[in-house]
């Protein structure tokens, strides 16, 4: 996946266009796997996992929950100042 440009040579996310076309070829699956929960039955053993969109919803907000935690609990714990290795 590397091109030669010149003398330097460029990876192929290097390039912001390929970046652009890689997001959007996944916002699009990301679309598509939301439309299709709606026509796929489901088998919930809870209530609440009949909901529409509920694992997605579910997964956003355990991730937003778990970058809150590593910011402001873990890291004081686990931190060393900047200087550190110096």
């Amino acid at each position: 996946m590397k091109e030669k440009v010149g003398e330097e040579k460029k990876f192929f996310f290097e390039k912001p266009r390929n970046v652009k076309i890689a997001f959007g070829y996944f916002l699009g699956v990301l679309a598509g796997l939301l439309i299709a929960e709606f026509f796929i039955h489901k088998h919930v053993l809870l209530p609440w996992e009949g909901w529409p969109e509920f694992y997605a919803v579910f997964g956003f907000v355990t991730f937003v929950l778990i970058v809150f935690a590593a910011k402001h609990i873990l890291r004081p714990i686990v931190g060393r100042r900047e200087d550190y290795y110096d």
